[in-house]
């Protein structure tokens, strides 16, 4: 009866996610939904936020109920983040970079705001993302590591079973590196893997997917991350699980 229920829910995602054009969305929703609820993650970190879809999506249909931790450079995104979190008082939001230092840095906001970043688009991508992926204007935005306010954050709120998504746009990886040893407290990583990079200096799949594994995290899932790629894939996400959950 169980297995029949859970078959009936999926089903009924499937339809509502095709209705409002969002199928591509159902192997991630799917496997957001049995990590979170299995390893029994309370707190969210939302690298990348822009207008809060991704916490909304794990909110709506993964079935998260614990703490969002949203971080978001571009001023102007930001404030439509801030009213989509106001009404949940377990969504906390923050106008700032994550990077592998502490301090100040240009940030390019980008035709389409989606790919703004701290890095420059790449001369070589590919001619769909042309007029998209070009800087407009330039804001200086504070930069953290991960490593110096995770205790802070902790302290504050008090979360004990943390999970690290990231969407910063080739940047993911010097998130990555600002964690330092605070990495290892992650019980899974989400992160955007770039097979046709389209940002200067960007790591592409296979260096990012190398290290994390050098860091004990492995994969549990890879899906397209839009539904754009036809009929070469541009960019997926992975979701890498801490080995320490899964040893034999």
């Amino acid at each position: 009866m169980n297995r029949y229920l859970r078959e009936l829910a999926d089903r009924r995602l499937a339809v509502r996610l095709a209705l409002s054009g969002r199928v591509h969305q159902y192997p991630e929703i799917q496997a957001l939904r049995r990590f979170l609820s299995t390893f029994a993650v309370d707190c969210l970190f939302d690298v990348g936020a822009n207008r809060g879809q991704y916490a909304t999506m794990v909110r709506r249909d993964a079935g998260y109920r614990g703490l969002i931790l949203s971080f978001e450079p571009n001023p102007d995104v930001f404030a439509e983040l801030q009213k989509h979190a106001a009404s949940d008082g377990h969504w906390h939001v923050f106008n700032m970079a994550l990077s592998d230092f502490d301090g100040t840095a240009s940030f390019n906001i980008m035709a389409a705001d989606q790919f703004s970043s701290l890095k420059k688009p790449s001369g070589a991508q590919d001619a769909i993302f042309a007029e998209r992926n070009k800087v407009t204007k330039t804001v200086d935005m504070q930069c953290r590591r991960l490593d110096g306010l995770l205790p802070e954050l902790t302290a504050r709120h008090g979360f004990a079973r943390p999970f690290l998504k990231m969407d910063t746009q080739g940047h993911d990886l010097s998130v990555c590196e600002g964690a330092g040893d605070a990495l290892g407290v992650m019980l899974g990583v989400q992160t955007e893997l770039g097979v046709r990079p389209i940002y200067e200096g960007g790591a592409g799949y296979r260096a990012m997917i190398d290290w994390l594994e050098a860091r004990s995290f492995v994969p549990s899932a890879f899906f397209a991350n839009n539904k754009g790629h036809f009929p070469l894939l541009v960019e997926m996400d992975g979701i890498f699980v801490n080995r320490a959950l899964v040893q034999d």
